[in-house]
């Protein structure tokens, strides 16, 4: 099995994204003895935004990160929300793995994904609640998500949210132990 993390947060160690991708790969690696893990931080080293005119240095990394996607069998993506949405450094990636006729493809029936059999998981961080009430209207992160690899084929995605983070130190200690108890389900379903 190959398992590829991807850590999109600028928070370092303050990142709860980064804390619950980290216990999602242990808990993987617990269970999946050998499982071959690529770590992929697009903070610390981001990758240039896509230009049709790429230099070949960026166009190596391109097919690169191009690859480690289309060798997983696993994907786990930190994904915290920045302004509703994802970080810049989340989309910089996904304009790399995002391809025509590699990753998807139109055909006379619509489009079509040619990167099913993944199982993708994200690791969602968020400073408000938006799973529910008023504020739900404004989450572009989760459906997105759930909109843009369904469209490469990945069917098999689910999120270990944690929200509310911002909303005091007590709501932010309930958001992190829900959100890492549900890694251990998530891990029970794979088995």
């Amino acid at each position: 099995m190959k398992l590829l993390h991807v850590d999109a947060s600028a928070l370092g160690a303050h990142s709860v994204s980064r804390g619950l991708t980290a216990a999602i790969v242990d808990e993987f690696v617990r269970h999946h003895p050998g499982v071959e893990v690529t770590y992929r931080d697009l903070h610390a080293a981001p990758l240039a935004h896509w230009s049709p005119t790429a230099d070949e240095k960026a166009t190596a990394e391109s097919a690169k990160v191009l690859q480690e996607f289309l060798d997983a069998d696993v994907v786990v993506l930190g994904s915290p929300m920045y302004n509703f949405s994802i970080a810049s450094s989340l989309k910089a990636w996904i304009d790399r793995i995002t391809v025509a006729g590699t990753t998807f493809r139109y055909t006379a029936n619509g489009p079509e994904g040619l990167a099913g059999g993944k199982r993708l998981i994200v690791a969602s961080s968020r400073g408000g609640v938006y799973t529910e009430g008023a504020a739900s209207a404004m989450d572009f992160q989760e459906p997105y998500l759930r909109a843009l690899f369904g469209f490469l084929g990945v069917t098999d995605i689910e999120f270990v949210r944690a929200e509310g983070l911002a909303m005091g130190d007590e709501r932010k200690a309930q958001a992190v132990d829900g959100a890492t108890a549900k890694i251990g389900s998530l891990l029970r379903k794979a088995a």
